[in-house]
């Protein structure tokens, strides 16, 4: 694995040079102008500080990337993270978040080791769509109370919304002013000029401006940012133990698991934008490592993030000094802009976060599955989507390719088998002579012979005409198991012993295989194996004069 990697890397660099260097610099400017906005947000609403936002994507933008599975991926805080982390924050408090972080982190990089990155091919598209549309549903939940100035009660965001119904809602026009000026912005956004300048960085700054302009004082702001990248409120060893890492399971397998999907996902995803190869399992490893150092500066736990990625990729990315490049200018706007974002409303970071929000649902996948009216996939997203709403990560995505796998197994227990009997007619050498063959046919199977298929083609094969020669032909037989072949090896043996014959066709090796172990070669013997239907009769038939029939 550590082979493949300097392979890698020396492949990235290969040829590098001083335009080469400019094109990074140049798109990791632009990355970080996405990326600043999108920290100080996503820190707040994990319930941690815009401070750790910033020091997330600082930290993630360099170690993640030199450590990570290909040129362009950049991590750093994400939304769906801040949506699982703000139930974290309320239940455990930031030391919980820091500790749950470093043990996902060992997950991620034990993951990687173990090249477990193949495991994403394991989800159903229906099933990542869903989680990804609940997740969206909690970050706009998590935003009211900062977009419209309310206050509301509770330990989850179900609580908090059903708090409104005794607490009462009654917005602050100007917080909702300011939150509605930023989400105007990024939607009025030309995409041409978000190349440039992205629309969420534009509405900050004319929300900052407006509430400048126009006195409000009063309105809840982003506070103090620290121009350090140790924060005070980062993780403590010394105060964890294994009662605390029990508490925390649950959390950490859904920051691990989270972490798995969003790389995995968004690495798949730009590699096809950049025509590029994709190291899963390197990926996790770098996010395990990196999340691991994550809290010990206090920062949350990351992911590689799309939005940043896409961004840099098509502002002329080459290599991943384009993340580094986005750290060093984030780093920056730390030092130089530091009392500038303290003052930012927190109505405008909400606006930012409605529109990510809005923005984080595969609209074009939601709308095929629709449309085309797919039960399956349909019932896959509304119930994950629900799931993640209702519970958390974890729960959804079990629930998810629980339902998902037993869909499968539903679709793939239809199994039919056809009969077609052979002509004696035809089986004649000359007119006016006795049918060789007056009880022979061929029973054709469709679909997998496994548990869940067995009664079903029982019943089928109890339709059977009474054949005194059967040949079963099983090219439509992809694959059986323990007991699809226990099934097999019985109706042979019924036939053997009610005097007939059995030959097979079409059967591939993986079954054949299994036919071996069972014991059904050695009954019907190696001489009733078939490559078609046609050799299996004139096998049968015994006889050089015969006509060949039509039976394929």
């Amino acid at each position: 694995m550590f082979s493949r990697f300097l392979s890698d890397l020396k492949n990235e660099f290969r040829g590098y040079n001083a335009p080469g260097l400019a094109r990074d610099a140049m798109a990791g400017l632009t990355a970080c102008a996405v990326a600043l906005p999108l920290a100080l947000a996503f820190g707040v609403s994990s319930g941690a500080t815009a401070a750790a936002g910033l020091v997330t994507a600082i930290i993630a933008g360099v170690v993640i990337a030199a450590l990570g599975g290909a040129s362009y991926q950049i991590s750093g805080p994400t939304g769906a993270m801040s949506a699982v982390l703000i139930g974290i924050v309320g239940t455990c408090g930031l030391q919980g978040v820091f500790l749950a972080s470093f043990a996902a982190g060992v997950l991620l990089l034990i993951a990687g080791i173990l090249r477990m990155g193949r495991l994403i091919g394991f989800i159903p598209m229906p099933v990542v769509m869903g989680f990804t549309s609940g997740i969206a549903v909690i970050i706009a939940m998590g935003q009211i109370d900062n977009f419209f100035g309310t206050v509301s009660e509770g330990g989850s965001n179900l609580e908090r919304l059903l708090s409104y119904s005794r607490l009462g809602f009654h917005p602050d026009w100007r917080t909702v002013a300011i939150g509605a000026l930023v989400t105007a912005v990024m939607l009025a956004w030309p995409k041409k000029w978000g190349t440039k300048v992205p629309g969420s960085l534009t509405g900050i700054i004319l929300a900052a401006a407006a509430s400048a302009a126009f006195g409000m004082d009063g309105l809840a702001v982003v506070g103090d940012i620290p121009r350090t990248l140790l924060l005070t409120d980062r993780l403590s060893l010394s105060s964890a133990s294994l009662a605390t890492l029990r508490s925390l399971i649950s959390p950490i397998v859904t920051i691990a698991a989270l972490g798995m999907i969003e790389s995995l996902l968004c690495g798949a995803s730009a590699a096809r934008m950049k025509n590029e190869t994709f190291n899963a399992d390197q990926e996790l490893i770098a996010q395990g490592v990196g999340n691991m150092l994550l809290p010990l500066f206090g920062g949350v736990p990351a992911t590689a993030a799309i939005a940043r990625t896409s961004v840099a990729v098509k502002s002329g990315q080459q290599t991943r000094l384009t993340s580094v490049f986005h750290s060093v200018f984030l780093l920056a706007s730390m030092f130089l802009l530091g009392g500038v974002m303290a003052k930012l409303p927190l109505a405008a970071l909400a606006g930012v976060l409605m529109v990510t929000a809005w923005r984080m649902n595969d609209w074009a996948g939601i709308r095929y599955i629709f449309s085309h009216r797919f039960k399956s996939g349909i019932s896959q997203f509304l119930l994950t989507m629900l799931a993640t709403v209702v519970f958390d990560l974890t729960v959804a995505i079990l629930l998810g390719v629980l339902y998902s796998a037993i869909l499968y197994v539903a679709h793939s227990s239809r199994i039919a088998v056809s009969f077609s009997a052979i002509d004696a007619d035809r089986l004649r050498a000359a007119a006016g002579k006795a049918p060789v063959l007056k009880t022979s046919g061929v029973a054709y199977v469709t679909g997998s012979l496994f548990f869940g298929a067995v009664d079903e083609f029982n019943r089928c094969m109890s339709e059977m005409p009474a054949y005194d020669h059967v040949i079963l032909s099983l090219r439509g037989m992809p694959s059986v198991d323990v007991s699809g072949v226990q099934t097999m090896l019985e109706l042979c043996q019924g036939l053997k012993q009610a005097g007939g014959t059995v030959a097979f066709c079409g059967v591939s090796e993986s079954v054949r295989t299994y036919f071996d172990r069972a014991g059904i070669t050695a009954l019907v013997g190696e001489s009733a194996y078939f490559w078609s239907a046609d050799l299996a009769i004139l096998d049968l038939l015994k006889a050089e004069t015969c006509v060949m029939p039509v039976c394929n």
